[in-house]
């Protein structure tokens, strides 16, 4: 499974105004943004229409995963959320992407995204059994799924000028196709910002801005991978021998609770032991199939379905642009708080038509 957070980078929110003496009576000369003559007319200069940029972004989330379907070698899906726990689960990400844009009004920009990722999810996950009063641990595994992958999808940018400074709404929706994941991954993206930009000369300012960065993901995923490229093999056979003999224990301790209480007792504690003796049935079942796959390590396959979010939906968001020229701008952004962090830096040419 993998997380996939495409890198915006914004084109410069904020119109400047200009001189009118020099905006008045002259011609803008681009197609776009429509009405960008009567915005020329009323003094303002406006950010070359058009835009090619290329990005690097890293992140790495806490994830949240549930309903938790395992399989090996096409065989039975276990369903594991009765018997595991989550120590942790964290997923990151590499990305290159490109992100063509334009300005299509002086208050939207439209763009593409285009990306190539590199991603991993590293799970620490255990397997729990009941007794007769709690549950004990039988097995702890460490998986790392790792994938490559391609994005596709496009975003809008509503931007108005506030108190001197500009807001931002940036929302944009990507789909992934992952290396091991039967559908493309789904992400929604919205990423409000509020900034202030510094000028230096005529083409020359610095943007500052603050906010926010929410992401949503599409909840079901299926995949289908190499055992040996999903679970940490070091040591799974004696990890596998002493889960089985965990659950033989406890199945034992179980029956020698239940065998001694009087018919009473059992009468009204019935229910509560079968469903210990399922749980323990499913876990000696899973834990076999484990063992029968590993054993045939070179030529076992894992299926999986799960549902997986964001432990936190939203981060806050820092970062700057450095407008060298009308043309050549670089941007540089942190994601920080909550349980997502990310980096993106970016360099971005800007041309009109």
């Amino acid at each position: 499974m993998a997380i996939n957070l495409q890198g915006q980078v914004f084109a410069d929110m904020e119109l400047k105004k200009g001189h009118l003496n020099d905006s008045i009576n002259t011609e803008y000369p681009y197609l776009l943004p429509i009405f960008g003559q009567k915005v020329k007319d009323l003094g303002f200069k406006l950010p070359l229409p058009s835009g090619m940029s290329i990005n690097y972004v890293y992140q790495k989330a806490d994830i949240n995963i549930r309903n938790l379907n395992v399989g090996f070698n096409g065989g039975e899906l276990f369903y594991l959320d009765d018997i595991v726990r989550f120590n942790s689960a964290v997923a990151q990400s590499n990305i290159v992407n490109i992100r063509p844009d334009i300005w299509v009004f002086p208050f939207l920009n439209v763009y593409g995204i285009f990306a190539s990722s590199s991603t991993s999810t590293a799970v620490d996950v255990s397997v729990y059994v009941p007794n007769q009063e709690t549950s004990k641990e039988v097995l702890n595994l460490s998986t790392k799924a790792e994938f490559e992958g391609f994005s596709a999808g496009f975003g809008i940018t509503p931007t108005i000028g506030i108190g001197g400074g500009w807001l931002a709404l940036d929302m944009n929706f990507t789909w992934t196709d992952l290396e091991g994941i039967e559908d493309p991954a789904f992400a929604l993206v919205f990423d409000p910002r509020i900034g202030k930009t510094f000028k230096f000369s005529e083409t020359s300012n610095l943007s500052i801005w603050t906010g926010g960065f929410r992401v949503k993901l599409n909840t079901d995923t299926k995949g289908n991978l190499p055992i040996n490229s999903l679970i940490n093999l070091d040591g799974i056979n004696t990890k596998l021998d002493n889960a089985a003999t965990g659950i033989s224990d406890t199945r034992t301790e179980l029956d020698t609770w239940y065998d001694s209480l009087t018919p009473l007792e059992q009468a009204q504690n019935l229910i509560k032991y079968q469903g210990a003796s399922a749980v323990l049935n499913k876990a000696d079942n899973f834990v076999d199939n484990l063992s029968n796959a590993v054993s045939t390590v070179e030529n076992s396959t894992v299926q999986y379905n799960i549902e997986k979010s964001q432990k936190k939906a939203w981060n806050f968001v820092l970062g700057s642009q450095y407008q060298i020229t009308d043309s050549f701008m670089l941007r540089a952004e942190v994601g920080f708080l909550g349980t997502r962090t990310h980096v993106i830096t970016g360099l971005q040419y800007r041309f009109g038509f």
